[in-house]
């Protein structure tokens, strides 16, 4: 292969529009949550994480977890985390039964905000999505991320 051959030129263009259609929707909903609630979209996402948890077995996310799944590094996922517990929508606590481990939770100030900012969040990505969803080279796109459904919960 060669830098100049098509297939490479495809995927760099794939890549380009993912990269595309990520940037604008992160852009629209980062200015909706900011404007309607002060929240910012990693803000959003930690909050929304965290708030899944449950007291059965496994049910309490580590720092290197919840780190992973908002898509940050563990130490930017920490400083988060304490910025929000300075707000007073986190709070932090030892594990009970490994006192080397901290958990997190979402306090009810959390919740609260985050159910009201959970419409502004779902109705930013549709908006997003939509006016993406015009643009030929983003319309797969879309498409794609429509097709996906959500995982089966296991009870």
């Amino acid at each position: 292969m060669t830098a100049t051959d098509p297939a490479l030129t495809a995927l760099a263009n794939g890549w380009g529009a993912l990269s595309l259609l990520h940037g604008k929707i992160e852009t629209h909903i980062e200015r909706a949550l900011q404007s309607r609630h002060d929240l910012s979209v990693r803000e959003y996402s930690l909050l929304d994480v965290l708030s899944r948890q449950h007291d059965g077995e496994g049910g309490h996310l580590q720092m290197k977890q919840v780190a992973d799944a908002v898509v940050l590094s563990q130490s930017a996922t920490t400083r988060l985390v304490s910025r929000l517990e300075d707000r007073g929508l986190l709070s932090r606590y030892l594990c009970p039964t490994d006192r080397r481990g901290i958990y997190t939770d979402v306090t009810d100030h959390g919740r609260r905000l985050l159910d009201e900012a959970r419409p502004t969040n779902d109705a930013a990505l549709r908006e997003a999505l939509d006016e993406a969803g015009k643009n030929p080279e983003l319309a797969s796109l879309v498409e794609a991320v429509e097709a996906v459904k959500a995982p089966a919960l296991s009870r």
